[in-house]
């Protein structure tokens, strides 16, 4: 169980001082997440995006220990092939067997929904002893805030655009996490930086759990939200709270929700409490689209009630 004092303790292996926004949810999603790997020595890929760019400026970088920059599209592969080549190396006696390294691989939304997609289903697949990260904002936030295949229905973007032709993105957001689970590794989960505890204890789940592991983070940004840098853990918590972004585990096959006690106790809150700080929505919340509004409240409450029966059936 994660102890806040213990972790003031641990290796700070992203520094502060990087050129991410302020109130980007992405470098506390990864200070939240390698966190779970506790002493141990970690090497740690990231697929090019707003992480790399902000952390890795030549002849600087923010990460405290080994780290490789690759493509957009294979930081899964990337990692895997690291992770092999330890293995292979600890086989033939040139690394100590007991040595204990943990691999991770970074990417956004873009970099893991969309075009990474292949290298981590088929890393997922493999059976690679590692952790992928996918830190979810909703858009290809680093290029211009195009939409991505994790953009909301209706959120605005600048490839999806609020007009009389349409009201931001038509599709639904893609359910990566319930696809990954669908690969049948030993440990999936969707975790929100803005619950901090439950956050650490998946990432130290996933980080000793043998073979691959995989966690979605909820992760705002500022930036393409239209919001305050102020309010990105609240943002962050009010996803959980309302349903947008339902927390759950998958540990060898077993569905669990993991929802706050308080969400147990009252019930989900409106979605447009999520909604309504958020700039890329705005256009919801004009006289005339109340219709939006609805069908954004029974989207959220029919993919929660999937995820109730889907834990209810184990």
């Amino acid at each position: 169980m994660a102890n806040i004092k213990e972790c003031t303790k641990l290796p700070q292996r992203l520094s502060g001082g990087h050129r991410l926004c302020g109130g980007c949810g992405a470098s506390i999603a990864v200070r939240q997440v390698l966190m779970g790997a506790g002493d141990s020595e970690v090497v740690a890929g990231c697929a090019t995006g707003c992480l790399e760019v902000s952390t890795t400026i030549y002849p600087y970088s923010s990460w405290n220990g080994s780290f490789i920059h690759n493509a957009f599209e294979n930081s899964a592969a990337t990692i895997s092939g690291a992770e092999a080549a330890f293995k292979g190396l600890q086989a033939a006696g040139r690394i100590p067997a007991d040595k204990d390294v943990k691999f991770v691989a970074f990417g956004g939304d873009g970099g893991t929904y969309d075009i990474g997609f292949q290298s981590l289903s088929g890393a997922m697949e493999r059976g690679h002893d590692m952790v992928y990260v996918c830190y979810d904002n909703g858009a290809y936030m680093n290029t211009g805030i195009q939409r991505s295949s994790a953009t909301p229905q209706n959120a605005w973007a600048t490839t999806s655009e609020v007009g009389s032709a349409k009201d931001g993105k038509i599709q639904h957001r893609k359910d990566l996490t319930s696809i990954i689970a669908d690969h049948h590794i030993p440990y999936v989960a969707q975790a929100s930086v803005g619950y901090w505890r439950d956050l650490v204890n998946k990432a130290e789940k996933a980080f000793n759990t043998p073979g691959p592991a995989f966690l979605n983070i909820m992760a705002p940004c500022p930036r393409g939200w239209r919001t305050k840098s102020s309010d990105t853990a609240e943002l962050a918590r009010l996803a959980v709270d309302t349903g947008f972004w339902p927390s759950f585990e998958v540990e060898d096959g077993k569905w669990t929700m993991t929802m706050p006690a308080k969400i147990k106790k009252d019930g989900l809150r409106p979605v447009e409490d999520f909604l309504k700080p958020q700039g890329r929505f705005k256009h919801l919340f004009k006289p005339g689209n109340e219709a939006l509004l609805e069908n954004a409240q029974k989207s959220v409450d029919e993919f929660y009630d999937y995820l109730v029966k889907r834990c209810e059936c184990q």
